[in-house]
C-alpha cells in the first residue's frame, strides 16, 4: 500500500513544481546589467510573464513613489492602467519611458537596471490588474517606506 500511495504522491509533487514556472527567480550573473536591446531582446520573456518579477516591480513602484503621480484617479498620460502608451507599449518602448522620466527625474540615473526592468514588468502588467486587486497591493504595502521615507536601495 505504501507503494501505491508514492507513485501517487509522486506527480502530483512533479505537477506542483512545474505550476511554478512564472515565479521564478534568477540570481547572479543572468540578472540584466543593461537596458533592453528592443521589444524583442531575448531577456524580456524572463520579466513580463514573471509573478515574482512583476510583484517586485510593484513594490518599486510605491517605494521610488511613482503611485504619487500614477495612482488610480490619474488622467490622461499618467493613466498607466489604461494601457495607452505615448512612447510605444513594448517592453523596451516602456523601459526607456521610466528610465528617461519626463518631467525629471530620468530614474536611469538613480534607479538600479534589474530594478527598472522589473518596473517595466509591474507597469506593462498594469491594463490586467483589476481595481480590487491594485487597492490589495495598496494595503499589503502601506507600512512599507514609499516616496520621500525610502532611502533607496542598498
Amino acid at each position: 500500500m505504501r507503494v501505491r500511495g508514492a507513485t501517487i504522491l509522486a506527480p502530483v509533487a512533479v505537477l506542483a513544481l512545474a505550476a511554478c514556472t512564472n515565479e521564478a527567480r534568477t540570481l547572479g550573473p543572468s540578472l540584466p546589467q543593461t537596458a533592453p536591446a528592443g521589444n524583442a531582446d531575448p531577456r524580456v520573456p524572463a520579466y513580463k510573464a514573471n509573478l515574482y518579477q512583476v510583484a517586485q516591480g510593484g513594490r518599486y513602484f510605491a517605494w521610488y513613489g511613482c503611485s504619487g503621480c500614477h495612482d488610480d484617479s490619474a488622467r490622461g498620460a499618467a493613466n498607466l492602467s489604461d494601457g495607452r502608451w505615448r512612447r510605444g507599449g513594448g517592453f523596451a518602448d516602456v523601459y526607456r519611458a521610466i528610465a528617461r522620466h519626463r518631467p525629471a527625474p530620468a530614474y536611469e540615473a538613480t534607479v538600479p537596471v534589474e530594478q527598472l526592468w522589473q518596473l517595466t514588468a509591474y507597469v506593462r502588467d498594469l491594463p490586467a490588474h483589476h481595481p480590487e486587486k491594485r487597492r490589495r497591493v495598496t494595503l499589503d504595502q502601506e507600512g512599507e517606506p514609499q516616496g520621500s521615507q525610502w532611502s533607496g536601495p542598498r
